[in-house]
């Protein structure tokens, strides 16, 4: 399962989930893509992967532009000769309830986790076909492509879609060797979920302890939150398999919290 001399780009590298998981590839010798919105950020991290002796670029891309998808995804075939591996894992959280939820807001969301995963895979899945060598499409989902949360209706419905385009990705790229998946982490005490934690103890009038106690972990057989490593990790081995006997498929990363 070497990623030794393999291409990966990774959306959302800049922070978080995604740049751990770039960090991971990287250290596996992938040549990884730091693909994300903050170009100065995705710069920082790539910097970073190569001082540590990786090897990786950066690119400006936001996710809902098929124009800068494209663009980005073209510069990475020319600079670096293919792509291997797709991780599309930007994303974003809003939280509201239905009624309150604003549409404007609804759109946001489904097009950075919806269109963002639509428009990297057309892009990326045209020269996997063309190397001949195929490739691994990893999707971020969450525990929220199979379970529902209050607040969240917007981000449960775009989790939800990844699962959906995943197993067809996977039907019509599996005959040319191409592999979709779906990393489905529980929550991850990162930036984007620790701002979760005073939101929802607002909208659901509780505490901030009550809502990763009861709200966030309870499920989760030992209260803990899954680690960027963990989720890193899960990616780096999908990215890795040689094989399409895993495809079209959910890894729930969660401590137990979904068991599917």
């Amino acid at each position: 399962m070497s990623l030794q001399d393999k291409v990966a780009l990774v959306t959302g590298a800049a922070s978080g989930i995604g740049e751990q998981c770039a960090r991971r590839l990287a250290s596996l010798g992938a040549t990884v893509v730091i693909a994300d919105l903050n170009l100065a950020n995705a710069q920082r991290v790539a910097g970073s992967i190569v001082e540590s002796g990786g090897k990786a670029i950066a690119v400006s891309m936001d996710v809902t532009s098929e124009e800068a998808v494209n663009a980005g995804i073209e510069r990475t075939v020319k600079e670096l000769g293919s792509i291997d591996v797709l991780v599309s894992n930007a994303g974003i959280q809003i939280v509201a309830l239905v009624e309150a939820y604003a549409f404007a807001d609804w759109k946001k969301m489904l097009a950075i986790h919806l269109d963002g995963a639509v428009l990297t895979t057309k892009a990326a899945i045209r020269h996997m076909y063309d190397s001949k060598g195929g490739g691994s499409i990893i999707y971020m989902g969450s525990v929220h492509s199979h379970e529902a949360s209050k607040l969240k209706s917007a981000y449960v419905t775009a989790k939800h879609g990844l699962l959906g385009l995943a197993r067809v990705v996977a039907k019509e790229g599996g005959p040319r060797g191409v592999r979709a998946n779906v990393v489905c982490p529980g929550f991850v005490r990162t930036p984007l979920v620790k701002k979760q934690i005073p939101e929802q103890a607002k909208e659901l009038g509780i505490s901030e302890q009550d809502v990763v106690k009861n709200v966030m972990l309870k499920e989760t057989v030992d209260g803990e939150f899954t680690t960027v490593e963990d989720v890193a990790n899960t990616v780096a081995f999908l990215a890795g398999f040689e094989s399409s006997a895993l495809t079209g498929q959910s890894i729930i990363v969660s401590h137990g919290w979904a068991m599917k």
